[in-house]
């Protein structure tokens, strides 16, 4: 399932993100992928910490209380490490660079919203 991430204020965070609820498609994430495309994220829920074991490339990880609160923000996160904050229920991952650009940091709020549904093509 494929979500919209906005700020309380309704600014986007993240266009198309991935929607990783269960047991192995928390443990398989992003593994396998060459990166991720601007305004394309993973929300992971629950978890409060995350592996970079095995990936390609560095990543922003957002971690959030229960309500969609920004706990932590770590960006460029790169393969082969581990991150992590206590009281976190979700944790979302963004290609790397984009909390910066999005200005996403500790203490904004993270609404999860239905993605739009693709525009219906003209015959």
């Amino acid at each position: 399932m494929t979500v919209t991430l906005e700020r309380q204020d309704g600014s986007t965070v993240c266009e198309r993100c991935l929607l990783a609820e269960t047991p192995l498609s928390r443990l398989r994430g992003l593994l396998g992928r060459a990166g991720l495309e601007r305004g394309e994220g993973i929300l992971l829920r629950p978890a409060s910490s995350i592996h970079m074991w095995f990936m390609r490339f560095a990543i922003d990880a957002v971690f959030l209380d229960r309500e969609g609160n920004v706990l932590r923000v770590v960006e460029r996160l790169r393969p082969w490490r581990v991150a992590g904050c206590l009281g976190a229920k979700a944790v979302i991952e963004l290609p790397a660079g984009e909390c910066e650009r999005v200005r996403l940091a500790a203490g904004d709020r993270v609404v999860v919203r239905p993605a739009a549904a693709p525009a219906a093509r003209a015959a």
